[in-house]
């Protein structure tokens, strides 16, 4: 099969049910909340054109940076230390497994009350959530570098510094990136939450004022840029994954990717 026939395949039964609920909506067969692709267009070209789209684009998507660029660096730095240092390890092992299974976004109310109804309460619920599965991978991924490589480079002279940043650390890296998708899910769904409660900017913000004034199209609208800026961040993150990874990735299937 030639990757033009693959390609169209594979994009056949999307397309058919975005065509589908289109036509079925317009026809008013469609349930009044599931708004037609049609009026979500309009619905966002609405927003586009009185700014608040890009208004609630910027806040959000600072907010899901600053918080997961902190979480995650947090992290890979505590989750390293952990996996090489047995007294960072015995300390922040019980403490993570107590908290991972909550939810994060159960802390809120905590973080609204310590740092207000702006940026910084969201940023550090997000931070916070994503610092978790990071630490767990991180953590993981030191414990299972193979012990061969670290003797052979302590054979040949290296110093510790360039054992941990030359062995350890390339060693670790696919597993950390595993950790950093993880941790990046996170933040959007957190981020979310985070502003259906006491925000005034926002994609959130968008999603529970349409949900308010039963405006379904502009709901839905909040919810495809949620979907679209998240799936870029994913991209990004794949194409600097596979980019750091070049070598990890020689005879896969990734590494076959473009």
């Amino acid at each position: 099969m030639t990757l033009r026939a693959s390609t169209l395949q594979n994009w056949f039964i999307p397309v058919s049910l975005i065509v589908a609920w289109q036509v079925l909506g317009q026809a008013g067969l469609a349930p009044r909340y599931l708004s037609w692709p049609g009026a979500i267009l309009a619905a966002l070209w609405e927003l586009a054109v009185t700014g608040e789209l890009f208004i609630a684009l910027a806040a959000s998507l600072y907010r899901v940076a600053v918080g997961f660029t902190i979480g995650t660096a947090s992290g890979i730095l505590v989750g390293l230390a952990a996996g090489i240092i047995p007294g960072v390890r015995h300390f922040f092992d019980p403490l993570v497994s107590f908290l991972y299974a909550i939810p994060k976004v159960a802390f809120l109310p905590i973080f609204l009350l310590l740092f207000g109804l702006g940026h910084a309460s969201k940023i550090s619920i997000i931070a916070f959530s994503g610092f978790f599965p990071v630490f767990v991978a991180s953590r993981h991924a030191v414990m299972t570098v193979n012990p061969l490589y670290v003797w052979t480079a302590r054979n040949m002279g290296a110093s510790p510094r360039t054992v941990f940043f030359r062995v350890i650390v390339p060693a670790a890296a696919p597993h950390l990136f595993a950790g950093i998708r993880i941790g990046l899910a996170h933040a959007f769904v957190v981020l979310f939450a985070a502003e259906l409660i006491g925000s005034k900017a926002g994609l959130g913000t968008i999603i529970s004022y349409g949900e308010e004034w039963v405006r379904f199209d502009l709901m839905f609208a909040g919810i495809v840029c949620f979907a679209v800026l998240g799936f870029v961040s994913d991209r990004i993150l794949m194409a600097i994954r596979q980019r750091v990874l070049r070598g990890h990735l020689v005879g896969t299937e990734e590494g076959a990717l473009p």
